[in-house]
């Protein structure tokens, strides 16, 4: 027969634990997919935590349709990219893993040398000190030596560079499809699948 610690510690015991993705995004070209990120996590009840950067929302008011504070209001918490004492630039902060997207070649470089300076590149750095999940969504054309060395560094302590190179291979008709292929490969890197893209499934008889 249970003790009554043991009971009250049962009835005190944490639900089900809902799946937690941190959820950045920098200036660098190509908000929408960002944006896509933030859409596909919400319809799978992932939990989202975001950060973004002045230039984010700048260029999010550019290339898209979307108001900054639209794109804040996909995500269950928003946290200032200033607030270091944000819960998720704590490892004690339980998070799955965390996707930096557009990422920029400034934030590859802090997160590549550790500074961190912001939000964004201190919880890149808590991931990668934890051991969790870490993606970067690179987004720049062509790259240097520099650019190089620090993809290789950052993949070598355990982060995960994805450049959003276009599929071509399932004939797109639009550019939504190819960003919609590129967010569900993204996810795939957190065992999630979005089921809203064509995987390869070998040669098709037109």
């Amino acid at each position: 027969m249970a003790s009554a610690d043991t009971a009250t510690k049962s009835e005190n015991a944490p639900a089900h634990h809902r799946k937690r993705i941190v959820v950045a995004m920098t200036g660098a070209t190509g908000a929408i997919l960002g944006i896509k990120v933030l859409i596909a996590l919400r319809k799978l009840n992932i939990e989202t935590h975001l950060v973004m950067s002045k230039w984010a929302e700048a260029t999010i008011k550019y290339e898209t349709d979307y108001h900054a504070s639209n794109v804040k209001a996909l995500a269950d918490h928003v946290h200032n990219i200033n607030d270091m004492a944000a819960p998720i630039a704590s490892g004690s902060f339980k998070a799955d893993g965390m996707i930096i997207v557009p990422c920029s070649m400034k934030t590859l470089a802090a997160v590549h040398s550790g500074f961190c300076d912001d939000l964004i590149s201190r919880t890149a750095d808590v991931m990668l000190k934890e051991r969790r999940r870490l993606v970067l969504v690179a987004r720049e054309t062509p790259l240097s030596d520099i650019h190089l060395r620090n993809m290789l560094e950052v993949s070598r302590a355990g982060a995960v560079i994805f450049p959003p190179v276009p599929a071509y291979y399932i004939r797109a008709a639009s550019v939504e499809e190819l960003v919609d292929q590129s967010v569900g490969r993204m996810l795939d890197l957190f065992d999630l699948d979005t089921g809203e893209f064509e995987r390869w499934e070998g040669w098709q008889k037109p």
